[in-house]
């Protein structure tokens, strides 16, 4: 098995700011590289910011995150970035870009959305019913979000580790053994 550098980038979202959250991811980006890394991953809704409530609600703060997020692929050459975005595909979505050689290339929505204590996502969010396995550079990966870890469906088409969660609550992302 090839070696694989994983680069985990904690930043510290302000919820509503797309575009000082973008300048974070994007610096985050470049710091992973210059450190050889492979992959970079960043955390749940860090273009908007967690939690980001009722600004789901407006169309045009959905569209201007998703163009954030087209805008943080272009900094993805010889990279591979996973990060947090509200995606609006016939729902709304908390999603994972992953983005890798300028574009993205896949979407994943988050399946489980906690609804309980300080967590409302079921009132915000739909939730996404396909998980897929990535190959970065020689390594098989799967992505999922928060909660998703912690149930056997999202995951149940990994065969193979390792597998990113994206976690805003406790680790940023994990990868497991």
């Amino acid at each position: 098995m090839p070696p694989l550098r994983l680069a985990i980038a904690q930043i510290n979202p302000t919820v509503g700011d797309l575009a000082g959250n973008t300048t974070k991811i994007v610096d985050a980006i470049r710091r992973a590289r210059e450190q050889n890394a492979h992959i970079v991953a960043i955390p749940e809704l860090d273009i908007t910011g967690y939690p980001p409530e009722d600004l789901v609600y407006k169309s045009h703060f959905i569209a201007e995150n998703i163009a954030y997020a087209h805008k943080i692929a272009t900094e993805t050459a010889d990279i591979t970035a996973v990060y947090g975005f509200i995606d609006s595909d016939q729902g709304i979505f908390n999603a994972a870009a992953i983005a890798s050689e300028g574009k993205i290339i896949d979407i994943y929505h988050k399946q489980r959305l906690p609804n309980y204590g300080v967590f409302d996502e079921a009132r915000y969010f739909s939730a996404g019913t396909e998980s897929g396995i990535y190959v970065i550079s020689g390594i098989s990966v799967a992505v999922n979000i928060c909660e998703d870890i912690w149930y056997p469906e999202p995951i149940a088409i990994c065969t193979v580790p390792p597998i990113f969660s994206s976690n805003n609550i406790c680790l940023v992302w994990c990868l497991i053994p």
